[in-house]
């Protein structure tokens, strides 16, 4: 999973970087034109594979992980529409963005501190890049679209009809993540890579001071901020910083003195797997216990072929017990002796926590 983190400069974009990964990147080095993105891969913190590894002491733990890529966008870019392509492209490969916006009180004369303005600023700049790429699509399918095989004409006919519905929603500063798709049409945008379309967390980056109003500034917000796919978090982006440079029992003392019940790692991955509706399964065993992502909804065999083709080619049954159960049981050999494990076809849906152990046919 990649997440692209986005914001105006001095919205304590890479600040935020540093929170979620423990990195170190120069802070404020995009505000003065540096074009490369940071980017760093962070473990998924999950406490439930950590004690599924003390129960069976793996030869290896392996932690699901997400991708955190920290792009450049120039002073005044958004308010110009000059983002460059490569900076849109950097974002377009996003599964969702986090977008940073200053709420802590460093402001100017000219430019008082107002996160949602400064939201509503690029998700502005986002929706007219994608409405320059529908037009641009549209003017195509309009001539050469009317060309080739039935089959090809039929489709682009389609995809015509979709993005002339969309053009308008984008031209009044709509984003698409607020348009209802039916499943095909959203199959059938999938290469876009629309921005708006994106899922979004929006980070308020707030000072020390106001952390004992976290929650209302959140509650404020989702209120505010009322789109499909959206949430809404604040954070002290610099507190939250040093935390990540501390050792974890250094970083637990710092926090219990300051009232924080959870880093903003775990809690910013947390909301993220929410957004894009993802879940978290285990396979556990001596060699290894690992951490699997999935999306709500998908079955056994999709776990299987999350794990290697070769199962999901090969399914014959998936053995399956809760995190909970297993735990209470204390072993697999218990939990099968109790009735909690229990064998599973292709089609049933995988739930978060779930431990799931495919029976395949290497022959099929």
């Amino acid at each position: 999973m990649q997440v692209t983190i986005v914001g105006l400069p001095a919205s304590g974009k890479s600040t935020v970087f540093n929170a979620l990964t423990g990195g170190h990147a120069e802070t404020g080095a995009f505000s003065g034109g540096r074009a490369a993105p940071n980017i760093a891969v962070v473990k998924v913190p999950d406490e439930r594979l950590d004690r599924l590894a003390a129960l069976f002491n793996p030869r290896k733990v392996i932690h699901a992980d997400v991708t955190y890529v920290d792009v450049a966008i120039p002073p005044g870019a958004a308010r110009e529409g000059t983002i460059a392509p490569d900076v849109l492209a950097q974002i377009r490969n996003a599964d969702a963005l986090l977008h940073v916006a200053r709420a802590f009180d460093v402001g100017t004369a000219d430019r008082p501190v107002d996160p949602w303005r400064d939201v509503e600023e690029l998700d502005l700049e986002f929706v007219l890049a994608d409405l320059m790429v529908v037009q641009k699509r549209l003017e195509k399918l309009r001539t050469s679209g009317r060309h080739g095989s039935a089959t090809e004409r039929e489709t682009n006919a389609l995809e015509e009809e979709l993005l002339a519905r969309l053009e308008p929603h984008l031209g009044e500063g709509h984003p698409l993540r607020s348009i209802e798709l039916e499943p095909q049409e959203e199959k059938r945008l999938r290469g876009y890579r629309f921005l708006s379309q994106k899922p979004v967390l929006v980070i308020l980056n707030i000072d020390e001071g106001k952390l004992p109003v976290a929650h209302e500034l959140e509650t404020e917000g989702r209120e505010r901020y009322r789109q499909p796919q959206s949430d809404v978090a604040a954070l002290a982006g610099k507190l939250e910083e040093e935390i990540g440079q501390l050792t974890s029992e250094d970083a637990d003392l710092f926090m219990a003195d300051l009232g924080i019940s959870e880093a903003s790692r775990g809690r910013v991955i947390r909301l993220t797997y929410r957004l894009l509706g993802l879940l978290s399964f285990f396979t556990a065993g001596e060699d290894e216990c690992r951490a699997w992502t999935l999306h709500d909804g998908d079955t056994a065999v999709d776990a299987a072929g999350v794990i290697h083709s070769d199962l999901a080619r090969g399914f014959i049954r998936a053995e399956v017990v809760t995190y909970d159960d297993l735990m209470a049981c204390g072993s697999l050999a218990e939990a099968r002796r109790r009735g909690a494990l229990r064998s599973e076809g292709k089609a049933y849906q995988v739930r978060d926590g779930d431990v799931v152990e495919v029976l395949f046919n290497v022959a099929r």
